[in-house]
């Protein structure tokens, strides 16, 4: 299983511009590019309540700005991220290991589905869980439990490679191992941290670790 933002691509500057057009229209300032890389990762409602909260917005806007958010990210998906160097080749070599490949995320999946295709990611993958497909988000267990019973494996045979304290949360509950990338948005902490099995610089590093076990 591997997470999307932050993991595989860089989305950040896709946050920015939706969160930046959406706030304009309703006359507020829109928190800038750290703030964002700080709090991503828990969904886009959680996204849009703290950056609302961080500019003193009031909570009634929260509906309205919401609905705008999501149709300018819709507009831009995309545009203004970047696959991280590594990941196209990694995906490539555990494929070619004969492992078989989910991208479970919190982001929506009518936002995930597509940006995996216009990136070219999308064919590594059986299946693509987004933030909605579960009743509960990771960190909760529930979405890599799910996803465990898609891919008829038990957890403990199933790997989750993620950028967040939210995924090894998740992980360790699921009864799943669990490998952190060290580059990506973890909430502004270490991700060091974080509780994974082991902290790897690109995701192609995999091939090469997997075989010798974690």
């Amino acid at each position: 299983m591997v997470d999307l933002d932050g993991t595989m691509i860089d989305t950040v500057g896709d946050f920015e511009q939706a969160l930046g057009a959406a706030f304009a229209e309703v006359g507020l300032r829109a928190p800038d590019r750290a703030f964002i890389a700080r709090t991503v990762g828990k969904g886009s409602e959680h996204l849009i309540r703290r950056a609302l909260d961080h500019a003193e917005g009031a909570e009634a806007l929260f509906e309205d700005v919401s609905g705008r958010y999501q149709r300018h990210y819709a507009g831009i998906n995309g545009q203004f991220s970047d696959v991280y160097p590594g990941v196209r080749e990694g995906l490539e070599a555990l494929r070619q290991m004969g492992l078989r490949l989910a991208c479970l995320t919190n982001k929506p999946t009518a936002f995930a589905r597509p940006l995996l295709a216009g990136k070219g990611l999308a064919g590594f993958f059986e299946h693509v869980f987004g933030g909605d497909a579960f009743e509960r988000r990771k960190p909760d267990p529930l979405p890599l439990l799910k996803t465990c019973e898609a891919l008829g494996l038990p957890p403990s045979r199933v790997l989750m490679v993620g950028d967040s304290s939210n995924d090894a949360q998740a992980a360790r509950a699921a009864g799943c191992r669990v490998v952190l990338v060290s580059y990506g948005y973890n909430h502004g902490e270490p991700v060091a941290s974080a509780g994974a099995d082991r902290v790897i610089d690109r995701i192609d590093d995999l091939a090469t670790l997997l075989p010798k076990g974690l």
